[in-house]
């Protein structure tokens, strides 16, 4: 991670007196560019009134004269959703608006396991056999050519509202109502599907309809589309709306999250509102959440909102289920020395797929794919990706030979395959690999001033917002802060508080999942990048910060040491000058898994600088490997000894290797990709299979042709001993086990007599 700070031009000191702007709230309006008379009375003043005219939105006539034709002549009408936030809360609005004009409306939200997402032909037949006449997508349908067709061919109209992608052919509908939509006269183009329904039912009313804003703005936020333009207005005036709504099932909904009416912010939307929705469709069918929008009987809605609430627990559940399974894969095959992960287990729940890939980036920056299967058999899977390293252009040339339905874009992607082609996924997935660049870059606005840090600086910062993308939440730099009342907190320590000091000043700061940061690791942080926020506690608010992110440099000490031993950490700090490797194997490991530059990593036996930070991060094969990297003449070296290309972490034990080999003999010519599929029924990882087959193929117990593995007959009468493969492994783990165990103390000693 890269952190810069932001810049902009400083506002003029009229504007700054004009609209009354504290000295931090002008500085982090000219740093979002927000810097002229216009631009500020638009933030302030603008709402659902200044709007765009909905009719410069594509085909909006057009499919506004279909619709108003359809209420009056009483033809059935079918919303067709999708089952995220969005798509819920877009349905709720189209039906609500054409339920006010007396239309014989319905909606139909698909299934996540049973349709998909989007159009579904088997859907839209039992749509269109049904007796409905015009169909209205919301949320979906730009690629829908195969589903418009056979609609127009049963004479139904289908009207297409949507704001994903389009693509290069389009579906030939009655009309498409698309915020993007090539050559438009509409000013803003990244509404959200709610975005594009309320648009459409502000030119069907013929008035602004403030009170369809709340939901506007929940699809908004929950699909992470722009808070800037007419997306301003919509979040700004929704979360108003909001706070003061009067719908049965967004009250049930608020009280569920235990959200207090009067106080909610895009924060709580984004972090309790919409995920409870998303929820919904992840575990069942959307329809539920459809239903409590639209509820108007408080008794109904309060039970609706528990099964929302029951769904969204059960969400929560499965997460953590799914993501501790996956990790125990990790750990268990040894893959964290891979650049990218695929990992399956039949009874992963379909719904979490995506989060929990998620999940599994963030923890350990690899290019993530998570599959299961479903009750057809169908293996499925959600896949998420890094900085730099594009999931869309690797997995789609694999499509035609591996997968049977793939889509997404640069850091997400959802596909289908068979379970036979697992393994070569695997594999193909490993060989795409390969980063343009590794270094995500943040930016924080400003350093914090310590001089006034109470609850009321919120207020300042507040009047920038409401934030979201493109309109991120302030995130301000606190620089060689002194750290102390350092704590772990949480049922499994993974989360941190401290408070941090400077200037006379305080602020109390937490570290949510951040269980890599120790106490050996706080002489070493040179700036901690919090976000601000509101701490209530025993009836006292006071203001805290959340830590976005941190950096580290070398400690400043008098004497520093010249060799610090670090092993016991698992986080790289990233300060140092030149990271160095023993194993080329590592060095993609090394940039993709630590995020380190690539230009700050060496291998050993190249490196002939003199005078720098180092660090030794994997373990040497051997002493005398060792011995020499000592031999250099370094400013600090830290020891880390974090990676390895050991085959095996141990030797496996003599009964392992018989059952193995009884096992080649039993089924013979199966590939090494077959054996993955083995391990678990032989109690193995699949690491350990594959060393046992190298030691028999050294000891020609077994034979390698075309890539198939068969037992030889009669093989030579010779002991595992002899493998001199075994030999060299059994003394590389031993070595390695002996540099990572040693005692702190006799190894710094054994290290400065080197360097001396």
């Amino acid at each position: 991670m890269e952190w810069k700070k932001r810049s902009g031009a400083e506002l003029p000191a009229d504007l700054v007196e004009k609209y009354q702007l504290s000295p931090l709230t002008a500085k982090l309006f000219s740093l979002r560019g927000i810097n002229t008379d216009e631009q500020l009375e638009f933030w302030f003043n603008a709402t659902e009134d200044d709007l765009a005219d909905p009719k410069l939105m594509h085909d909006m006539t057009k499919a506004v004269e279909r619709i108003t034709q359809a209420v009056d002549n009483g033809e059935k009408i079918m919303i067709y959703g999708d089952y995220d936030a969005d798509g819920i809360t877009a349905t709720t609005i189209m039906m609500e608006t054409l339920q006010i004009l007396g239309a014989d409306v319905h909606y139909f939200i698909p299934d996540r396991f049973r349709d998909g997402y989007g159009p579904n032909l088997a859907a839209y037949q039992k749509i269109v056999a049904d007796g409905t006449k015009l169909i209205i997508t919301v949320d979906n349908g730009i690629t829908g050519v195969e589903e418009v067709a056979y609609a127009n061919s049963q004479g139904v109209d289908t009207i297409i509202t949507d704001h994903h992608t389009i693509q290069e052919v389009v579906p030939n509908s009655y009309a498409i109502v698309h915020c993007n939509y090539p050559g438009q006269a509409y000013p803003f183009d990244d509404f959200c599907g709610a975005g594009v329904a309320y648009t459409i039912c502000r030119e069907l009313m013929q008035d602004s309809i403030s009170e369809l804003l709340d939901l506007a703005m929940i699809g908004t936020i929950g699909d992470m589309v722009k808070v800037s333009g007419e997306g301003h207005i919509l979040v700004k005036q929704g979360l108003a709306i909001l706070n003061q709504t009067q719908r049965p099932g967004l009250r049930a909904l608020i009280k569920q999250a235990s959200l207090t009416m009067g106080q909610i912010d895009e924060t709580d939307v984004g972090f309790n509102l919409a995920p409870r929705l998303n929820a919904v469709g992840r575990l069942a069918n959307a329809s539920l959440a459809v239903e409590l929008l639209l509820c108007d009987d408080e008794t109904e809605a309060e039970e609706l909102a528990i099964q929302v609430e029951e769904l969204n627990d059960e969400r929560k559940a499965l997460t953590d289920d799914v993501f501790a399974a996956c990790i125990n894969q990790v750990e268990r095959h040894n893959w964290q020395t891979k650049n990218t992960l695929v990992i399956y287990d039949s009874d992963f729940h379909e719904g979490v797929l995506g989060l929990v890939a998620n999940k599994i980036v963030e923890k350990y920056h690899k290019p993530t794919i998570v599959l299961t299967k479903n009750d057809a058999g169908i293996i499925k899977g959600s896949g998420r990706s890094i900085t730099g390293f594009n999931l869309f252009n690797a997995l789609n040339p694999l499509k035609e030979d591996l997968l049977q339905k793939f889509g997404g874009h640069d850091f997400a992607c959802g596909l289908s395959m068979s379970v036979d082609k697992i393994a070569d996924l695997r594999a193909a997935f490993e060989d795409s690999f390969q980063v343009e660049s590794s270094l995500a870059v943040e930016y924080y606005d400003c350093e914090l001033p310590f001089t006034d840090l109470t609850p009321a600086l919120m207020t300042d910062i507040a009047q920038v917002g409401p934030f979201g993308t493109d309109n991120v939440q302030p995130v301000f730099s606190i620089t060689q802060a002194k750290i102390t009342n350092f704590t772990v907190m949480g049922n499994q320590k993974q989360h941190v508080r401290f408070q941090a000091n400077q200037s006379g000043g305080k602020l109390a700061v937490v570290g949510f999942n951040k269980e890599f940061l120790t106490k050996s690791l706080l002489p070493y942080i040179k700036q901690v990048f919090v976000k601000l926020g509101l701490n209530t506690y025993r009836g006292r608010t006071t203001l805290q910060g959340i830590m976005a992110g941190i950096t580290f440099d070398t400690p400043q000490l008098t004497v520093p040491a010249p060799v610090v031993d670090l092993r016991q950490e698992e986080y790289i700090m990233g300060f140092a000058d030149r990271y160095l490797l023993f194993d080329e194997k590592n060095l993609t490991v090394a940039a993709n898994t630590f995020a380190i530059a690539s230009d700050k990593i060496t291998l050993v036996n190249d490196y002939h600088a003199s005078g720098e930070v180092a660090v030794l991060l994997d373990v040497p094969h051997n002493q005398a490997e060792f011995d020499q990297a000592l031999t250099n003449s370094y400013q600090q070296l830290y020891l880390r000894f974090l990676l390895d290309q050991l085959p095996v972490k141990k030797i496996p034990n003599k009964a392992s290797f018989g059952q193995v080999l009884k096992y080649v003999y039993a089924h013979p010519n199966l590939t090494t990709n077959d054996y993955e599929q083995v391990a678990p029924f032989l109690g193995l990882d699949y690491a350990s299979i594959l060393f046992i087959l190298r030691v028999f193929f050294e000891l020609k117990f077994v034979k390698f042709d075309q890539g198939k593995i068969t037992g030889i007959k009669n093989p030579p009468q010779k002991p595992l001993s002899s493998s001199k493969y075994l030999a060299a492994t059994q003394s590389q783990i031993e070595f390695v086990q002996t540099l990572r165990q040693m005692p702190s103390s006799e190894l710094l000693m054994y290290v400065n007599q080197r360097l001396k």
